[in-house]
């Protein structure tokens, strides 16, 4: 009767040592996944990042140009008309405009921002790119690693297929490998 116990109580033990390691392998194989899932999700919030920010970007850098470009017409202009004048009226209203002259003369022109602006943009552009690409690599090592569980000698054994499916990783696109064209 003792050899009995001492069976069962081994038999017992056995089972509940290989309960706790599929436990053990099951919440693992769960918590990478929601891992995988995460950071497949920040990729896609990468790129609405992106999406909300390029367009709001560019459209302030394209409309502080062109009020640049309408604030240094008129300074140009008007500099240009009081130098240029040639009729005895011109001459006059240039008389009349003298204290404006001399101003002119002195004063700079407007500072070009629109430059800083568009290097910003680009800055801006980079640092979402980059970001992009942490996600996606960040999710290809969330990716390895969920899988190397998966895939282990053990716990391909233990584990559901069609609830632990092997992941794939993140792809590049088809002709991405060759490098760009920049045309100006």
């Amino acid at each position: 009767m003792k050899k009995g116990l001492i069976i069962g109580g081994g038999l017992l033990l056995f089972v509940f040592i290989i309960f706790m390691m599929y436990r053990s392998s099951y919440n693992t194989a769960v918590g990478l996944q929601e891992n995988v899932d995460e950071k497949w999700g920040n990729v896609g919030v990468s790129y609405q990042r992106r999406a909300d920010l390029v367009p709001q970007l560019v459209a302030t850098v394209k409309g502080a140009a062109e009020n640049e470009r309408g604030i240094l017409t008129a300074v140009t202009q008007a500099r240009a008309g009081i130098v240029n004048a040639k009729t005895p009226e011109d001459m006059e209203l240039m008389g009349k405009k003298i204290n404006t002259a001399i101003n002119l003369a002195f004063e700079a022109y407007p500072q070009i921002r629109s430059t800083q602006n568009f290097s910003d943009l680009q800055t801006q552009l980079e640092g979402t790119e980059n970001r992009i690409a942490v996600s996606r690599k960040d999710y290809n090592e969330s990716v390895k690693e969920f899988n190397s569980h998966i895939r282990g000698f053990f716990n391909s054994m233990f584990l559901n297929k069609e609830v632990f499916s092997k992941k794939e990783p993140f792809k590049e696109a088809a002709g991405s490998e060759i490098a760009p064209e920049v045309k100006f």
